[in-house]
């Protein structure tokens, strides 16, 4: 994959290299097969946990080969590596911890992607990504839409089947844009929603209506949330976000005029902030930015030029886009 240098090449979760070699996925018998083969990595999901190794570089995904009774649940197909290697996930919804298991959970073996993903490798965290989203969605998806009735997974987990009227249902995904809006003075705007800690502040981020360009979305967003009209709308990168089932894209925009007129439904506080004023607050822990894995820090650290240091690195909290 070729990606153009003016847009951020370092985000978390979007440089899994994985081939999901869609092809296969009709054939009746693949994860029969797949199951039965010792070489096959089974990514293992306990709800929204998996297990993990440390590194001397971070973490790693603990795979392990499939084992007597992996077929008894869901298991979806994730694709190939590039020297042939199958990968799949268990999609484990009804697993009960044993006491030895509440205390590897405890002990940090088992891990969301929210907690993990900025230490995982870009292999191991786009597979963890690509396993969420597909059990977010099967979660969410057991009815039909149209007639109520029972889906079934078909195609390795790639699509559900409606037992009533046969209809076809494929995994969705939720595109919001999310923008690091500066004012002419090239400070930066910081905002926090009302279900946020009192000191959180992030960028601005919304999802794309019907009908709608992103270009156009970046635009609406800000002037709903803060009455602030944009201009100079640039595109700088897209993130999966399977928090449950986004896509994060970001940009940059220019404020027209700084002054502020903020949704209290949707912004608790929003201000402007200078590099100096960023960079001060958050090692002070006045300010607490959003996580390392998420694109939201990306754009922050991108216009304030280079990584900052936070008092206490968060765990990526609850935001609009994690809630549809």
């Amino acid at each position: 994959m070729t990606l153009s240098s003016e847009t951020l090449l370092e985000l978390s979760l979007s440089n899994g290299a994985l081939d999901r070699d869609a092809h296969v996925r009709r054939e009746p018998e693949l994860l029969t097969g797949l199951l039965a083969d010792p070489a096959t990595r089974v990514l293992h999901l306990r709800g929204d946990r998996a297990r993990t190794q440390p590194t001397d570089e971070g973490l790693r995904l603990a795979l392990r080969e499939p084992e007597p009774g992996d077929g008894d649940h869901l298991v979806v197909y994730l694709g190939r590596d590039g020297g042939g290697s199958a990968y799949v996930a268990l999609l484990d919804e009804a697993h009960e911890e044993t006491q030895e298991e509440a205390q590897e959970s405890a002990d940090e073996q088992w891990q969301t992607l929210r907690r993990a993903g900025a230490s995982l490798g870009d292999h191991d965290s786009g597979l963890f990504a690509e396993a969420l989203a597909l059990a977010n969605w099967h979660r969410t998806h057991t009815h039909c839409p149209r007639c109520g009735a029972t889906t079934v997974p078909r195609e390795a987990g790639w699509v559900r089947q409606c037992e009533q009227d046969g209809s076809e249902h494929y995994p969705r995904t939720d595109m919001a844009v999310i923008m690091a809006v500066t004012d002419e003075d090239d400070r930066i705007l910081l905002a926090r929603g009302p279900q946020w800690h009192e000191r959180s502040g992030s960028v601005l981020a919304g999802f794309v209506e019907p009908g709608e360009s992103l270009e156009a979305a970046v635009a609406r967003e800000v002037l709903e949330e803060v009455g602030v009209t944009v201009t100079d709308v640039r595109y700088r990168g897209s993130q999966p976000w399977p928090f449950p089932a986004s896509l994060m894209v970001g940009f940059t925009a220019r404020a027209v005029s700084a002054q502020l007129r903020l949704d209290p439904v949707e912004i608790a506080a929003a201000s402007w902030y200078t590099r100096e004023e960023v960079a001060q607050r958050a090692a002070s822990g006045q300010l607490r930015l959003s996580s390392r894995l998420s694109i939201a820090r990306h754009l922050i650290e991108e216009w304030y030029g280079g990584p900052l240091t936070q008092a206490e690195e968060p765990v990526e909290g609850l935001r609009a886009v994690d809630r549809r």
